[in-house]
């Protein structure tokens, strides 16, 4: 073979290689909420999924109502997405809900207006499941974390039937994982990264925001904490954008573990 074909044969594998290591954007579903829409991406590079995303105008913060509605239980989420197929083995995530807190939650540290942008690690229909008849707690928590159990005042207890969230639990979300020095602390949270359980297993990962900490237009950081028992595919690293041309907020998971 002469050395102009090899040379040739050596660019060819190049390219080939090349092409197949390209960053690849994966576009996905939007849904609107309170006058703007959030949409879901990712981006993949071979087999590997590197970023999902999750485009948040400011729209949709700005326009959130300041009050309460009609009490629903289980609770109505404003946004309900599904995360692409090509990216749901290599992020772990399934789908997102997004639910609106106008008034907060106990406890106290959290009855502050925020947002629960939950991305769930379990299929949909694993979620609408969720009862909470199960109060089973994982056997560890990541470090620094608590599942707070929050007794309900008498005439909520008499409504939903039960006295105590066990965890926190909500049905059709599970319990909420919060980080302890937060649950016991006298000042308002401003955003955490929450870990969601059910029946004992790790079911959901939550970047809860504050509506004050989205007003300010800055980009941030929320630490995911490594959660012990869990062996599945999931992010590592949460970076929060804001772009003022586009006036909106970009999150993205990235850094994504393998599944064991």
């Amino acid at each position: 073979m002469s050395r102009s074909v090899l040379l040739l044969s050596a660019v060819l594998l190049v390219a080939a290689g090349a092409c197949e290591s390209a960053p690849v954007d994966v576009p996905g579903p939007c849904a609107d909420a309170f006058k703007g829409q959030l949409c879901l991406s990712a981006k993949t590079q071979g087999k590997a999924t590197t970023e999902v995303s999750l485009v948040v105008p400011m729209a949709s913060i700005e326009n959130a109502p300041s009050t309460e509605g009609e009490m629903q239980w289980p609770p109505k989420p404003d946004a309900t997405l599904e995360v692409p197929d090509a990216v749901k083995a290599g992020s772990g995530f399934t789908n997102f809900t997004m639910y609106w807190e106008a008034g907060g939650h106990p406890p106290a540290p959290f009855m502050q207006p925020h947002f629960d942008f939950h991305f769930y690690l379990v299929p949909n229909a694993d979620r609408l499941a969720i009862d909470c008849v199960d109060s089973a707690k994982p056997a560890a928590l990541p470090t620094g974390y608590e599942l707070h159990d929050e007794p309900l005042p008498p005439d909520m207890a008499k409504m939903l039937g039960v006295s105590t969230l066990v965890g926190i639990c909500v049905p059709q979300m599970g319990m909420h994982a919060l980080p302890a020095d937060e649950v016991a602390g006298k000042t308002p949270f401003h955003g955490d990264m929450v870990i969601g359980y059910f029946k004992g297993k790790a079911v959901f990962i939550e970047p809860m925001i504050t509506k004050a900490m989205l007003m300010e237009k800055k980009s941030f950081d929320l630490n995911i904490p490594a959660i012990p028992g869990y062996s599945g595919a999931h992010p590592t690293v949460f970076h929060a954008v804001f772009d003022a041309t586009k006036n909106a907020y970009t999150f993205t998971f990235s850094n994504f573990a393998p599944a064991a």
